[in-house]
């Protein structure tokens, strides 16, 4: 098979807007990406954009119980975590300009309106809130100079609040029918008590996009199971598509199968010909090696969460540390392990310490994310002193390296009262403490979109652990975060076995800090799980499970 020489320019904006039907949370984004994968391998240049359909102005104040992860982008705005599912199947940094919500489309509707940018017209939801998402996506594209522009909406077709970003969709349709597709992407259930696929949900879904003056080109059925012939035709004959357009899309053991089994279906070909582009031939072979590999790992490597963001009702929700969970990952098959993830509630450590020894036992290594708030925290605390005793390779991250450091401060240094002022304003050891710009912002509780955001610049102690798993002596890493590390306290951390490895260029911010006499006990300010990618782990990630595997 002839393998891509390159991309190729096909001088025109296509578009391709992907809906959902029936229900949420089946696989949109992973849909979305697979696509955008496909078609870049053929040689298109490529870029994806989410709509929210939330009144929040970006991702940064969601609950992470209800919303999942917020994935930060290089230039600083918190987006949904499908935007981090884009970067990884993608392999491209995007930006602000790839993501936004209602609230976002709106403020910038009021705010010219404000400032007389309609000239004195009544401005009004239609057409004026389309035209503003219109230009939205048609900026994204240009900004990326891209031949072809994924479009997912969030949320369902059925949904009050989709109907104005279904009605930009209309817009741009009919503008420039031959430079818009329309994806649904729905659900086919198997109910237990009947043991058969219904497709009549679907059905519905199809007719209420119709209803809004949309018609899909593609229909990607997700299910339990692959579809069969009999409901592909069924599907076709009730929903105005041909049967090669309704795709079967079963769960797989990975979303990285998906391009695969999307190319089997001739997804990227439906596409290239119903938009007249020019292309390579299809070649997914890297994603068939690596579905491969995933697949015939046996030798595991067993990592520990300790988190806070679990439990919805009876259910473990772990979407809130969606990068985190794909870092590791992509880390672990690329030593050739096969990763199992154990979730530890923070808050069940605090009511039985004594837990932490049986947790423990079978666990490789480590691993506390990024938080906020004084829930779990002890919990946290009592789990890095452990582990620190115990030479359990771990790895902390944005709160996971503050803990550390209080947890060095109270147990090896001796300030019983050490802490971080969001937990304990009033401690006399503020090993963590609010950045200098940030006191300001409190006081006048500005809140959102506030926080140090984006890409920031690391230079790397040489001959650190940090330097020789990064290979280089400076990085670009992406952060979220208010408090940091007191510089103050440095020479006493130093003397407690732990050095600064990472620092800001100023040599002011603590990145990155290490214990020199554990097995791996690396933490880092900022969040590294947001730049790992399934064919290029992330340095950190890598050292990380490489010590976990040899640990047992």
């Amino acid at each position: 098979m002839q393998k891509p020489k390159g991309e190729i320019r096909n001088k025109r904006r296509t578009y391709i807007f992907v809906v959902g039907g029936v229900m949420s949370g089946v696989g949109k984004g992973i849909a979305t990406a697979s696509i955008g994968a496909l078609l870049k391998s053929r040689g298109l240049k490529v870029t994806a954009v989410k709509i929210d359909p939330y009144l929040n102005v970006d991702s940064g104040t969601l609950n992470p119980i209800e919303h999942g992860e917020v994935f930060v982008t290089k230039d600083g705005l918190e987006t949904d975590q499908d935007l981090g599912n884009y970067e990884r199947f993608l392999d491209e940094d995007l930006t602000r300009s790839n993501y936004m919500t209602t609230g976002a489309v709106y403020s910038s509707v009021i705010n010219r309106e404000r400032t007389l940018g309609y000239g004195g017209k009544t401005v009004e939801a239609v057409p004026h809130i389309p035209l503003e998402v219109i230009s939205r996506i048609e900026k994204a594209a240009e900004l990326t100079d891209a031949d072809l522009t994924l479009v997912e909406i969030g949320g369902t077709v059925g949904e009050y609040q989709n109907v104005l970003y279904l009605e930009a969709c209309r817009m741009m349709r009919l503008k420039n029918p031959k430079d818009v597709l329309v994806v649904l992407v729905s659900y086919l259930p198997v109910p237990g008590s009947l043991g058969e696929m219904k497709s009549k949900p679907t059905q519905y879904a199809v007719r209420t996009l119709n209803g809004t003056g949309l018609q899909p080109d593609l229909l990607i059925c997700r299910a339990t199971h692959p579809i069969d012939q009999i409901r592909k035709e069924k599907l076709s004959i009730n929903c105005n598509v041909q049967p090669e357009d309704v795709i079967a899309a079963p769960d797989v053991p990975t979303i990285y199968e998906v391009p695969v089994r999307f190319r089997n279906e001739k997804v990227s070909q439906r596409i290239i010909e119903k938009l007249g582009l020019k292309v390579h031939p299809s070649d997914v072979t890297k994603w068939k090696k690596l579905s491969e590999q995933v697949q015939k790992q046996e030798k595991p490597v067993r990592i520990g969460i300790v988190g806070k963001y679990f439990s919805t009702g009876d259910f473990t929700l772990s979407d809130a540390y969606l990068s985190v969970i794909e870092a590791l990952k992509h880390a672990a098959w690329h030593i050739k392990r096969k990763p199992e993830l154990v979730w530890l509630n923070s808050e069940d450590i605090e009511r039985n310490p004594a837990t932490l020894k049986t947790i423990t036992k079978d666990l490789d290594g480590i691993l506390i994310p990024g938080g906020f708030g004084t829930r779990g925290i002890e919990g946290k605390l009592m789990a890095i002193k452990y582990v620190r005793e115990q030479k359990i390779p771990y790895f902390g991250i944005c709160y996971g390296m503050q803990l550390a450091m209080v947890e060095t401060a109270r147990n090896l240094i001796g300030w019983k009262d050490a802490n971080t002022t969001e937990i304990d304003a009033k401690t006399t050891h503020p090993v963590i403490h609010l950045m200098n710009e940030q006191e300001e912002k409190m006081k006048d509780k500005s809140y959102g979109g506030s926080m140090r955001l984006g890409e920031f610049p690391c230079v790397l102690t040489k001959g650190s652990q940090a330097q020789k798993l990064y290979r280089v002596k400076q990085i670009l890493e992406r952060h979220r975060h208010r408090y940091e590390a007191n510089p103050q306290y440095k020479v006493e951390f130093e003397k407690s076995g732990m050095y600064v490895s990472g620092t800001s260029p100023d040599g002011h911010l603590a990145e990155i800090i290490e214990r020199p006499d554990h097995p791996f006990f690396v933490a880092c300010q900022f969040h590294p799980e947001f730049l790992s990618r399934p064919f290029r782990p992330h340095p950190l990630f890598l050292g990380f499970l490489q010590a976990a595997a040899k640990h047992r």
